[in-house]
């Protein structure tokens, strides 16, 4: 397979998906689709069915409806298959909170019966900045550590898709970009990444495409670039927008202003 052909290769495909919790549907015959090396983000205001998408997309939550394909493997029929090549960061870590940064990637690399060696170790927490925290306790380190760490450990066994929810949420911007740079490094070695995100920016600066969701609906889907210039002359985009239109006009125009909780 050309190199070409590698990275148009779909990794993940999502065909009319629908999620209900008791009678409140969270997810209305969502389509999706990311290829090989992707960063795609999915954008909503709160309660949209981001979280809900990722949850079936993880196997935490059954479908009503709908089909799962994660490359070429329906998910559904093979849940332990499809999760062994899956990663997960989520917008809080729940690691256990007495272990060292030592013993937290230890555990998880004997989960993904990952062989890691003491130097092995050492290489691993110096590319993520913490070389010199390897002994102390998960609570004793910071939110930015606890972040990187949380994506070392979902990176750990080379996943074909890694799922981010909220992955920069509450960090400083120095962090964030930190962090935006090793999701950059993990599109490069040929993993794709679906994450959601609040953040306009953060979607212009890591996401190839971006859909926007809300009722549980896909409203639109495409690169920044081009949800801009296809909604720019909408009048409630026209509305959101102070000067020249930007990808957080498009989301509120299509979205609405109204405050979600």
């Amino acid at each position: 397979m050309s190199k070409s052909e590698e990275s148009n290769k779909l990794v993940l495909v999502i065909k009319d998906l629908r999620v209900t919790y008791d009678n409140k549907v969270a997810v209305d015959s969502v389509s999706l689709d990311i290829r090989r090396g992707e960063i795609f983000g999915l954008l909503g205001p709160n309660g949209a069915g981001k979280t809900s998408t990722l949850s079936a997309v993880e196997g935490l939550v059954k479908p009503q409806a709908g089909s799962l394909m994660l490359d070429g493997i329906d998910m559904q029929k093979n849940p332990l298959q499809s999760k062994a090549n899956i990663g997960v960061q989520l917008q809080s870590t729940s690691f256990q909170a007495e272990l060292t940064l030592k013993e937290i990637v230890r555990l998880y690399a004997g989960l993904y019966n990952v062989s890691l060696s003491d130097s092995d170790m050492k290489d691993a927490l110096h590319s993520i900045g913490l070389e010199d925290e390897i002994d102390k306790r998960f609570k004793q380190t910071s939110g930015g550590q606890q972040q990187r760490l949380s994506l070392y450990i979902a990176n750990i066994h080379n996943p074909l898709l890694l799922l981010l929810d909220e992955p920069t949420a509450g960090l400083d911007p120095q962090s964030r970009r930190q962090l935006w740079d090793r999701i950059e490094h993990q599109r490069g070695r040929g993993g794709s990444i679906l994450l959601t995100t609040h953040s306009m920016e953060e979607a212009q600066a890591v996401c190839d495409r971006v859909a926007i969701i809300d009722h549980g609906k896909i409203i639109t889907t495409g690169t920044p670039a081009e949800l801009i210039r296809k909604h720019k002359d909408d009048p409630n985009v026209r509305k959101a927008a102070r000067g020249k239109v930007t990808l957080e006009d498009v989301f509120i125009g299509l979205t609405g202003s109204e405050i979600r909780d």
